[in-house]
């Protein structure tokens, strides 16, 4: 790993913090918000919920692009859109005006989410490719916990308003730190062979430190139905997909519920509320900690290993939790390991997620994965509203959510026996 490789995935880190402020500034600023505009909860969850949907739709359908025009463009593209939606959304004056504008930042968040993730993982060698990918998920916990340290001071000083025209100055800030620095994939510049490959090729080969090529490797064929989104159903890599996707959306399902609903039922099991929302703090500073070890781990063992691993420990601690959380000491604690192994979990995929498809199909494969399992993000807080509402205990819930994690793990050993790279099987070393 040469420092040129770093700081390309150094890019991607500073691109996931400034997605992790983006996505949660609605949640930072609802009550101001709400306040502001006499908004019922209704309305605060369509606020909540539009950025969750734009991001969804921005992994399925803008990102799928990088695999035609590039990662680095596709990037560029989707940082203007995304502090479009900022900066317009600090100039809102409707509920629904601000709601269409957090639509159209998680079109643009979501498009850099996936393309960040495949530079991440293309531009690290095959020993270290899990750490820098869950390195750069990080950046989505620390962009979330600044952000919102930010947020406050700015709330108390000038106003919800500032805290989007922040972000959005932010996003547009990364953009020269892309240009100079962010560069375009070297698996795609072969793939798809834009004007002047050879030469972008052999600059690229000079930085990593290989010998410059003569010409280009022969072309592989391929028909329309094995490229952009037909590609992922092309016969030997359909049962993959549907694999990755169940993976995705399961583990995403239960991630957002301990994320959504945490601090709430903490307090509902006789916490109080400052107390609920420090268990909550501690979910997101477990989560910086446990897509590093994941990571760490993951150079020296096999990365679909460690990532069941996870899983599996992550239901065991919600099963604890479930007997242990009435105990502010135990909670807190729980909390904070609980929160290691989920994101560690998160984390996990986006590392695993781009080793199953080849340059040609990577960033529509890894966009349709994330998108899909935003499907389980937005769905897991409502079932679990609707369980409650049945008169389900609060803490019960927990049990439920931990066979979410067991039922990952069953697919992600259906995904190491399909036809998938053997990466998968292997160690990542």
């Amino acid at each position: 790993m040469r420092r040129f490789q770093w700081l390309a995935i150094g890019i991607c880190i500073v691109l996931n913090m400034i997605d992790g402020f983006d996505v949660l500034v609605m949640a930072f600023t609802s009550a101001s918000v709400s306040a502001e505009w006499g908004l019922g909860g209704a309305q605060v969850g369509l606020l909540l919920s539009s950025g969750l949907f734009g991001m969804a739709a921005g992994s399925l359908f803008i990102a799928p692009w990088a695999d035609r025009f590039g990662r680095r463009p596709l990037i560029l593209v989707c940082l203007l859109l995304s502090a479009a939606g900022m900066l317009l959304s600090a100039l809102s004056q409707s509920p629904l005006q601000l709601a269409l504008l957090r639509g159209l930042t998680g079109l643009g968040v979501g498009g850099i989410l996936a393309s960040s993730n495949v530079i991440a993982a293309e531009y690290a060698s095959r020993r270290w490719r899990g750490l820098a990918v869950s390195l750069q998920s990080t950046g989505y916990a620390l962009g979330a916990t600044f952000g919102g340290m930010l947020a406050v001071w700015l709330i108390g000083h000038w106003g919800w308003r500032s805290v989007f025209l922040a972000g959005g100055l932010a996003t547009l800030a990364v953009i020269p730190l892309v240009l100079l620095w962010l560069p375009e994939s070297l698996d795609f510049l072969i793939e798809r062979r834009p004007r002047g490959a050879l030469a972008r090729v052999n600059a690229l080969c000079r930085r990593l430190g290989l010998e410059p090529l003569q010409e280009l490797p022969p072309a592989v064929p391929r028909t329309a139905a094995e490229m952009g989104v037909r590609g992922l159903f092309a016969p030997k890599v359909r049962h993959t997909t549907f694999l990755i996707w169940a993976t995705f959306f399961l583990v995403m399902f239960g991630f957002y519920f301990i994320m959504s609903w945490t601090p709430k039922l903490l307090v509902a099991a006789g916490l109080s509320a400052q107390e609920g929302i420090t268990g909550g703090v501690l979910l997101s500073v477990g989560g910086i900690f446990g897509a590093a070890l994941l990571g760490g781990l993951s150079a020296r063992f096999s990365l679909a290993g460690v990532l069941g691993a996870f899983m599996l420990v992550t239901a065991a601690l919600l099963v604890a939790f479930v007997f242990g959380a009435t105990s502010l000491a135990t909670a807190l604690g729980l909390g904070f390991f609980i929160g290691l192994f989920a994101n560690g979990c998160v984390a996990g995929l986006y590392a695993l997620s781009p080793t199953v498809y080849d340059a040609s199909l990577r960033a529509t494969g890894v966009g349709w994965g994330i998108g899909i399992g935003r499907f389980g993000a937005i769905l897991s807080p409502t079932v679990a509203g609707v369980l409650l509402d049945a008169g389900w205990q609060p803490l019960h819930l927990y049990g439920l959510f931990a066979v979410v994690f067991v039922a990952a793990v069953l697919v992600l050993l259906g995904l190491r026996r399909s036809q998938a790279p053997a990466v998968l099987a292997t160690t990542s070393a």
